[in-house]
């Protein structure tokens, strides 16, 4: 017996071929090779069939209480609900429908008809199988001698980057031979992936600070090459590109732009970009600070030889507990001011809003008595006497 493999170069998006060739001894009767996918109660086959040969899907339930089995194609259509088929295609056909199973045919299978299938069970809540169809291409059966025939099928599907490292079960199905099958990996070629990660700085970005800037570039096979690019402009002369990192240092705002990192490999070009704009430096605000003068303060001169150098003050763990004091102080001090002048500013609106107010009271009990010699006289000369005191009245002025 003698076998043949030859897997063709793939890549990601593109077809993936695989080519079996096996000499057999005897006629070959093909058929389907079938792995159980289970799902609760729910239960169908994984098929592989050749092209233009009949497929069978079989949806078996375990214990079924009546629930209804519908059968679903890979575009989600119904093909059967229980022994109803709306879908419009006479390939499907009833093979089988009880409590417990729903087997449909389907004749003169294509390469269209790959896919995943779905048994859904109605419970609460619903139940899914999926059965998966692959559809096996035999090109061409060869007579090589005396009842030697060299079958060829070949194998096409889409695969992506996750079917790197895959492995491929071819398995025939002969009188002559048991559980014969080969296997073989896939390997999926595909262009990088490419990320930029900032090193440095973390969080914005300043005038006068450093740029660290690296890129990550994962493919297969492996990237040859990663360049530097600033979109629409040069990378600022003194940068430094060192690999796949890329550092410039005191930045300032005429670096602002689109950098770029693009890597390649034999498959294809990827790229990813990075947008740096410069801030402001931050200000910086000057420490308050305050001196208290006390009776006993020496003089300056002794204040200078007497107090600590700088260097020890830095080390001094009360240094800034001190300052920290300090400046409760004068912020204390200032909310007193500021109450004291309010309360005054209170004072003077009160005080000018009682002199506003302050008038002088004239009555007509004296009138008449400027005439008089003395207070008696008065009294009996004023206008209306003691005989109109009731009508005395008093005006506000």
């Amino acid at each position: 017996m003698k076998q043949v493999y030859n897997m063709a170069n793939t890549s990601y998006g593109s077809l993936a071929t695989l080519l079996l060739l096996f000499t057999i001894s005897a006629a070959i009767r093909t058929g389907a090779a079938q792995y159980p996918v289970q799902s609760q109660n729910l239960v169908t086959d994984n098929v592989s069939v050749v092209e233009g040969e009949t497929a069978t899907i079989s949806c078996r339930v375990k214990n079924n209480d009546d629930s209804v089995i519908q059968l679903l194609n890979p575009n989600r259509q119904t093909i059967y609900f229980r022994d109803v088929r709306p879908l419009k295609d006479a390939r499907f056909q009833l093979v089988n429908f009880s409590d417990n199973e729903l087997r449909v045919a389907l004749s003169n299978v294509s390469l269209s008809d790959e896919g995943r299938y779905v048994c859904q069970l109605y419970t609460d809540p619903p139940q899914e199988a999926y059965a998966d169809i692959t559809v096996l291409r035999k090109s061409k059966v060869e007579l090589t001698y005396d009842r030697m025939y060299t079958v060829t099928s070949l194998l096409r599907f889409t695969v992506t980057r996750e079917d790197d490292g895959v492995p491929v079960i071819c398995i025939v199905d002969h009188p002559a031979v048991k559980d014969f099958q080969a296997q073989k990996y896939l390997e999926v070629q595909y262009k990088p992936e490419v990320k930029i990660v900032v090193e440095f700085p973390v969080g914005l970005t300043r005038e006068g600070e450093n740029l660290e800037l690296t890129c990550r570039a994962k493919g297969k096979p492996e990237p040859q090459q990663v360049n530097w690019v600033k979109v629409d402009d040069d990378v600022p002369s003194h940068a430094v590109i060192t690999g796949s990192d890329l550092f410039i240092e005191n930045l300032n705002k005429s670096f602002n732009g689109t950098y770029r990192c693009v890597a390649s490999n034999s498959v294809g070009e990827s790229y990813d970009d990075y947008i740096l704009y410069v801030y402001d430096a931050p200000t910086t605000t000057p420490k308050l600070t305050t001196t208290t003068i006390s009776a006993t303060t020496p003089p300056p001169d002794i204040i200078q030889d007497t107090a600590p150098s700088t260097e020890a003050a830095a080390h001094d763990s009360r240094a800034g507990t001190e300052a920290q004091r300090s400046v409760d102080h004068a912020v204390i001090g200032g909310v007193v001011a500021v109450v004291v002048f309010a309360m005054l500013c209170l004072l003077i609106v009160l005080g000018r809003y009682f002199a506003r107010h302050k008038g002088t009271y004239f009555t007509h009990e004296a009138k008449g008595a400027d005439d008089a010699a003395d207070a008696d006289t008065a009294i009996i000369n004023a206008e209306g006497g003691h005989n109109n005191s009731d009508e005395k009245k008093e005006y506000y002025i």
